[in-house]
């Protein structure tokens, strides 16, 4: 899934500088004729949870930062609300640059794209991924199936990471009922205790490993006394 497209230049093996770069000079797709700014990411490049939206609005697009808004301001308050700072998070998208009016992105426009967020998850290597809406959880996912369907389940993804999908937060803000509001407040929870359960089995499995080098340690300590 993360290989890059044959049309266009590798991000495999970048850095996150590099990456970074590569994103602010891009004109993959027509929306680089458009943008303000590209809106890369933000937030702990090492963190254990990576939220993934669908594409910067008007505000992340003059600011150049995602999730500055309305919607961001919701965000940070579904996070603060689970013992999350958006400090400790990172943030990214599955679009760098605004769709004209907030349109829905188009299939091109992901497909010249999600090098750049499929790298993101590589180099963030975290423990949960939160997908905002249908685009990030259809893209990350591979399934067609809607959000309301997906929503606050676990599903496995590859390496470490297992992924958590969410309504987006400026789905909610439009006249959303308010059973959707607690719907992403218990995704947000579901988010926080799968994040400090598998914080939990990491640590296990490294004290497992670590009890494991003991041993072995101490076996080969003992075999070379017995030639003494």
């Amino acid at each position: 899934m993360s290989a890059s497209s044959p049309a266009f230049p590798d991000v495999s093996s970048a850095d996150f500088d590099t990456l970074e770069r590569m994103a602010m000079a891009c004109t993959r797709c027509r929306l680089s004729d458009s943008r303000t700014h590209v809106v890369f990411g933000v937030g702990d490049r090492s963190a254990d949870v990576m939220l993934v939206g669908e594409a910067p609005g008007f505000h992340e697009d003059r600011e150049g930062i995602p999730f500055v808004g309305a919607a961001g301001k919701l965000l940070t308050t579904l996070l603060e609300e689970v013992g999350l700072s958006r400090s400790a998070v990172y943030i990214a998208n599955v679009l760098k640059c605004r769709p004209p009016g907030n349109r829905d992105p188009l299939d091109d426009e992901v497909e010249a794209c999600k090098d750049y967020l499929f790298r993101q998850i590589e180099l963030v290597d975290p423990l949960v991924i939160g997908t905002l809406g249908n685009f990030a959880t259809r893209l990350i996912l591979a399934r067609s199936v809607g959000i309301s369907r997906l929503r606050g389940q676990v599903f496995p993804y590859k390496g470490r990471a297992v992924v958590i999908p969410t309504y987006h937060p400026a789905a909610l803000l439009r006249g959303t009922s308010p059973a959707k509001l607690e719907e992403a407040r218990a995704d947000m929870r579901l988010i926080a205790e799968t994040l400090a359960e598998r914080r939990l089995a990491v640590a296990a499995a490294g004290s497992s490993s670590g009890a494991d080098g003991d041993r072995a340690g101490a076996e080969e300590s003992a075999s070379q006394l017995e030639l003494f």
